[in-house]
């Protein structure tokens, strides 16, 4: 077995019952190419915690960071809440004499667990036929669940829990993790898989179901725990279902599986039983947008060649080439197949949280504070002295979240015109009896230069509520915050809204005015897309922007104290989603973001009076996905975005972005950029492990950007090498 205690990591052998299925071609050595035969170093700085609902759920949504996680060298683990039984007919649905076939739920169960597998060994060692050895293993007393573990990697492990799924997308059926959610069922039972080492059926109740994921969370310490997508988009409207169930009336239809849904809920009550325990290490995390990003046709937002490996490992798990695998309940997936290449969840990554470059900001005396949610609370890192690049170790911000709450995503930190920060984030407040589940806006102000030690002091974080203060189901839509600080020290923040808008709220003397839209236009616009930005020009306009499906928007104001207006259509194509925008010397401003298909990373331009945007420059391919962090210092444009290998890549250039440089680092979330007290540009990095890297120019305006270095100073080229 393998578990994590106190950052070590343990491998055991000798396990009680493992067996494994092995068919002859296991044996076989693989080709080499885009599935190197090759074992990571193992390591135990981080550690990765996948909570999924189906067998396939982290192959559609989650790569390629799951195959980043498994190919690292950390532990990896996923956890399968369901079999994903469905009617246990293992073929395509409309496939001639499909009502013929036979309903084998526990066969059908089987053949998806052996095609995650194999897919899994495939990423992790080069041959689908690896061996696993198979055991029980007991979360909590009185239950058990099945561990398979990779023998050539033992710190690639696969938890399957074996719950029956909803058996339907959108249809409010008690028997299911949302009916276990909301209380429509006191008990949900489990599906014994055909040949399974569990040896009975069990019954779970809710609170029984989050203690055993808070069990998988203490056994392996996680420092990333990756779920599904808790805030998908509502449908405009609800089909009708007879005979629902109490519980489950009223409650919204989204474009995701209600099984995604809900497997992200009960994480996240896992996760917040489990941060309010003694733990190792602090744990940051990651969520994934679903069916939505076909139901709603968003952009692709993956290169060719990404999808391309994508597919061929679902491939793997759809059992498209029906080799044998040793196991006569099958070997794969049929009702994937081969229509993944078909399928537009194999084009994205998409995390719900979008991230912002804007969460790193300097003190008065010059050091750069940086800000991250770990624990589910706002952590902050100083740098020991200015332009050093070593950082202190993370000290909490306020007081300890409130029990059964939690912030998430990244942290936007402005500066305020005294110097002092004011800090925004999203904060989930988990449904207990008198209180409904809802998200809301919050905001902490720093309340003093800095403590004796040397880091902001904050005070406590104030609720902004949400554009559907009133409705706490609406308010689980609401997007991430952009904040921007006017020139009369006024700070706007906005969001989207339940309905696809922007709402936003500003600070005044007399506290914050109320939520208000910005103005829109709906002949010419669709429901937005999160990730949105507002920066202000160099003559105190104010801009925000945001994108559908189909185009860019943009509002301005006329004047540093005017109302945004909608400006005249921007006529720029589609985007991948999240935006960035900085202002240009003269009043114009820049934009970056990424192109549909290609994740090419492109620049848009806007001259100061009335100008119209246009593309100006287009990066040279490095793949990746997500925003990207945009500085304009003088005439010096400097990136920093994420490539096809997860790692962060720079560029600089005169006047316009220039070659991407070829050092890069692993990551999570989006660069912040900032200028330290000597007017160099610095792009900071949060690892996986939960420890900050940082590179800078090496003068005012330059275009050359040192070695990335370490928190505790030491170039990463001499860490990598050693």
């Amino acid at each position: 077995m393998l578990q994590i205690a106190g950052g070590s990591l343990v491998v055991g052998t000798g396990a009680v019952g493992a067996w494994q299925w092995l068919a002859p071609e296991a044996k076989q050595v693989p080709k080499q190419g885009k599935f190197p035969a090759r074992q990571a170093k193992a390591r135990a700085t981080e550690s990765f915690v996948h909570v999924i609902a189906h067998p396939d759920d982290s192959l559609y949504f989650m790569n390629p960071e799951l195959e980043q996680a498994i190919r690292s060298g950390a532990p990896a683990v996923t956890v399968c809440l369901t079999g994903g039984e469905s009617d246990g007919r293992n073929a395509l649905t409309h496939s001639p004499n499909y009502m013929k076939l036979p309903e084998r739920r526990g066969d059908f169960v089987r053949a998806r667990f052996n095609g995650f597998r194999e897919a899994t060994a495939r990423m992790a060692t080069g041959n689908w036929l690896s061996p696993w050895d198979v055991e029980t293993l007991t979360l909590l007393p009185g239950f058990e669940v099945e561990l398979q573990t990779l023998r050539a990697a033992p710190q690639v492990q696969l938890i399957f829990m074996e719950l029956i799924e909803a058996r339907t997308m959108r249809g409010p059926r008690k028997d299911s993790l949302r009916g276990l959610w909301l209380g429509a069922t006191p008990k949900l039972t489990t599906l014994k898989p055909t040949g399974s080492p569990v040896r009975r059926t069990f019954r779970y109740g809710r609170q029984q179901l989050i203690d055993s994921l808070a069990a998988v969370m203490e056994r392996y310490q996680p420092t990333v725990v990756r779920t599904l997508d808790p805030n998908p988009t509502h449908m405009p409207q609800d089909p009708h279902y007879p005979n629902t169930p109490p519980a489950l009336q009223g409650i919204g239809t989204y474009y995701d599986h209600q099984d995604h849904t809900s497997s992200a809920h009960f994480a996240q009550a896992a996760l917040a039983e489990y941060w309010g325990r003694k733990h190792a290490r602090p744990t940051a995390v990651e969520s994934y947008v679903g069916y939505e990003v076909g139901n709603l046709k968003l952009p692709a937002n993956l290169d060719a060649a990404t999808i391309a490996h994508k597919i061929e490992l679902l491939d793997i798990y759809g059992w498209v080439d029906g080799k044998d695998c040793g196991d006569r309940a099958g070997c794969g997936d049929r009702k994937v197949g081969a229509r993944s290449k078909n399928s537009p969840w194999s084009n994205h990554l998409r995390h719900r949280a979008t991230g912002t470059q804007r969460w790193v900001q300097p003190l008065p005396d010059g050091r750069l504070a940086a800000f991250a949610v770990l624990d589910g609370a706002v952590q902050c890192w100083t740098e020991r002295t200015p332009g050093s690049g070593i950082w202190s170790t993370p000290t909490p911000v306020g007081p300890a979240p409130v029990r059964g709450s939690m912030l998430e995503g990244q942290v936007q930190a402005v500066r305020l015109p005294d110097g002092t920060l004011r800090l925004f984030s999203i904060r989930t407040v988990l449904p207990t009896p008198g209180k409904d589940h809802h998200r809301e806006l919050v905001t902490s102000l720093q309340t003093g230069k800095v403590t004796g030690g040397g880091t902001p002091a904050f005070g406590p974080w104030e609720s902004l509520g949400s554009p559907e203060a009133d409705d706490p189901q609406r308010s689980m839509e609401m997007g991430y915050p952009v904040a921007v600080v006017a020139k009369d020290g006024k700070v706007h923040v906005f969001v989207k809204d339940w309905a696809g808008g922007v709402a936003f709220r500003t600070s005044a003397a007399a506290g914050w005015s109320d939520w208000a839209p910005l103005p829109a236009d709906p002949s010419r616009m669709l429901k937005l897309e999160d990730g949105l930005d507002a920066a202000l020009d160099e003559k105190g306009r104010l801009h925000v922007v945001a994108a559908d499906i189909k185009t860019v928007h943009h509002w301005v104001s006329e004047d540093a104290d005017g109302p945004l207006n909608l400006s005249e259509p921007t006529r720029l194509p589609a985007t991948t989603g999240p935006l960035t925008l900085v202002p240009l010397p003269g009043g114009g401003m820049r934009m970056a973001t990424r192109r549909p298909g290609t994740a090419r990373v492109v620049i848009a331009d806007r001259p100061a009076e009335n100008g119209n945007w246009r593309q100006s420059a287009e990066c040279a391919p490095i793949g990746g996905y997500g925003r990207v962090a945009l500085a304009q210092a003088g005439n010096t444009a400097v990136l920093a975005a994420r490539d096809d290998k997860g790692l962060v890549r720079v560029s600089t250039g005169s006047g316009r972005p220039g070659p991407w440089q070829e050092a890069g680092v692993p990551h999570r979330g989006t660069a912040g950029i900032t200028q330290d007290a000597q007017g160099r540009t610095v792009a900071v990095v949060l690892g996986s492990d939960g420890l900050l890297s940082s590179t800078r120019g090496s003068g005012s305006g330059a275009t050359d950007f040192a070695d990335w270095i370490s928190h505790d100073g030491k170039p990463l080229s001499d860490l990598q090498s050693s």
